[in-house]
């Protein structure tokens, strides 16, 4: 293929006068229309971004999904102007510290993260700008100054959603009308917990609940925990969703169905795992709008500027299996209220 040089050679030197001049002018820009489409994707802006979580792979498909179709209603296409590069820590902490520098090594311009990859995501020399989808207080974490006003190189959601604790207890006495006794199960580690217990107690006592708080920072707290909840038989159980809990969804349907304890808690991962129900944020929403921080971004925004926000989209999930299974009866009430009821 001819360059441009040929283009610009001087065609009134050559035989053939005005007639030669016009097909060499016609065979230019014909050359140039042909060329144009390839010259426009050379010159098309390819954005990387990285995707870090905490979880492992299988655990994060439909939040992956969320996010990447959040992205292309932002006008972003995987192998067109955009490249992902995704990594699992797979609940290893230090994995997710190593993970943070390779996926840094290859120089994205948004690092996202979830779970434990916040804190050696923001941690990174020299930093990257973060997105993150927080399951409780990013300030109080570390990761930002304030919600209003990030101050850092991070922002995003948190799903930190304090009113709603009263309601996840409201749903559990309408399926359970003779609960008294309810056992609290939550890492007094995780950010924002505290506040979250605080609320919840609060929300108890107009309802007739007293409740037991089980610690669970581990998995072996959380085994201990258990052996006590099942010698205390209550009568319902609230877990404070985060990264422990949602690892070790399964192990605790399976616990909670075997002892009858019907369980509720914010997250619709549990009741598709066999919990009774669960009264909190829609965390695919909540991803789609995770590509809004990363689009702001790529054009020019910078995280400290971009305010934190909460969750906008609510959803109430109910495991109508797991109720027969624990032979309870099903107040129309709750059918009427789930968005999702699961067979």
């Amino acid at each position: 293929m001819r360059d441009d040089s040929d283009v610009h050679h001087d065609p009134l030197a050559d035989a053939g006068g005005a007639v030669t001049r016009r097909r060499l002018l016609l065979a230019a820009a014909a050359a140039l229309v042909l060329r144009r489409p390839s010259a426009w994707a050379q010159t098309r802006p390819v954005h990387r971004v990285a995707w870090l979580s905490g979880s492992r792979e299988a655990d994060t498909v439909e939040s992956l999904a969320a996010f990447l179709d959040g992205l292309r209603n932002l006008g972003y296409r995987q192998g067109d102007n955009l490249v992902v590069e995704a990594r699992w820590a797979n609940y290893v902490a230090e994995r997710a510290t190593q993970l943070a520098a390779e996926l840094a090594a290859l120089r994205p311009a948004v690092l996202v993260t979830q779970g434990a990859a916040h804190g050696p995501a923001v941690r990174l020399a020299p930093p990257l700008p973060v997105v993150f989808l927080h399951s409780g207080d990013p300030v109080e974490a570390g990761l930002a100054e304030s919600f209003a006003h990030p101050g850092r190189n991070a922002t995003g959601i948190s799903l930190l959603a304090l009113d709603l604790t009263g309601k996840r207890m409201e749903l559990l006495k309408q399926m359970v009308p003779t609960l008294r006794r309810v056992a609290f199960l939550a890492n007094p580690e995780h950010p924002g917990e505290p506040r979250e217990l605080a609320a919840s107690r609060a929300a108890a006592a107009p309802l007739g609940l007293a409740v037991t708080y089980y610690q669970t920072r581990t998995p072996a707290e959380l085994d201990t925990a258990l052996v006590a909840v099942a010698a205390a038989r209550p009568e319902g159980a609230v877990l404070f969703s985060d990264a422990l809990m949602f690892g070790q969804r399964q192990k605790l349907a399976a616990f909670f169905l075997q002892h009858r304890i019907p369980s509720a808690t914010g997250w619709s991962d549990f009741p598709e795992s066999g919990h009774l129900l669960s009264y909190g944020p829609e965390r695919r929403a909540a991803w789609r709008r995770v590509a809004y921080f990363v689009d702001k971004i790529l054009k020019g925004a910078r995280p400290a500027d971009l305010p934190i926000e909460l969750p906008t989209v609510f959803e109430m999930v109910f495991n109508r299996h797991t109720a027969t299974a624990m032979h309870l009866s099903v107040p129309p009430a709750i059918l009427v209220r789930a968005d999702r009821v699961i067979d």
